[in-house]
């Protein structure tokens, strides 16, 4: 019993050390990053909505100054593929609840002598509600690749809009943001 006890905690002592497969995948692109110089970003994917997202985006990295950005994919040291979407859309909600309640009481007559009495409540409360709110959500998922066609970052992000600016320049800036926060833990591994 003793030995199997000492195996069982050697076996735990020796798995929390050892890094993940996936953290040192990470860890390799993330060496790659810190040598890219020039980006070309690439016409992204998804709709009609996406060669804006592509320039908004283009907007926002160049706005981080991490890298030089080029419209010649020749001269890059790496390309920003993806795909981006940005909808507009109706939410429409509808509800209705309500309450009735009946009753009625009544008699006949027999004879002439005889007269009858008829009795009626009726109670009732019915509510709707008719909703219709314009949305408006973005998504883009981000990767970038070196000249060899490895991955070596990627993203996803979404929004549903921010206070001061729309969905997509949203989306964008939290791309831009995940690269400069990667990026300083990449400036870190060296």
């Amino acid at each position: 019993m003793f030995p199997v006890t000492l195996l069982l905690m050697a076996l735990a002592g020796g798995t929390s050390d050892a890094p993940t497969p996936g953290a040192a995948i990470e860890e390799v692109g993330l060496r790659q990053l810190v040598h890219i110089k020039r980006v070309y970003v690439d016409r992204l994917t998804g709709g009609e909505t996406a060669a804006q997202m592509r320039d908004i985006l283009i907007s926002s990295m160049a706005c981080s100054e991490l890298f030089i950005l080029t419209e010649n994919a020749e001269k890059a040291d790496a390309t920003l593929r993806g795909a981006a979407e940005d909808l507009v859309f109706t939410d429409v909600h509808t509800s209705s609840d309500g309450v009735n309640a009946h009753a009625s009481v009544g008699t006949g007559r027999q004879t002439a002598a005889q007269r009858a009495s008829t009795a009626g409540i009726t109670l009732g409360e019915n509510e709707s509600d008719h909703s219709a709110e314009r949305r408006h959500e973005a998504i883009a998922a981000v990767r970038l690749v070196n000249k060899d066609g490895d991955v070596i970052w990627s993203t996803t992000q979404e929004s549903l809009g921010a206070k001061f600016h729309g969905a997509s320049a949203d989306v964008a800036d939290k791309i831009t943001a995940q690269l400069k926060e990667d990026f300083e833990k990449a400036r870190k591994l060296k």
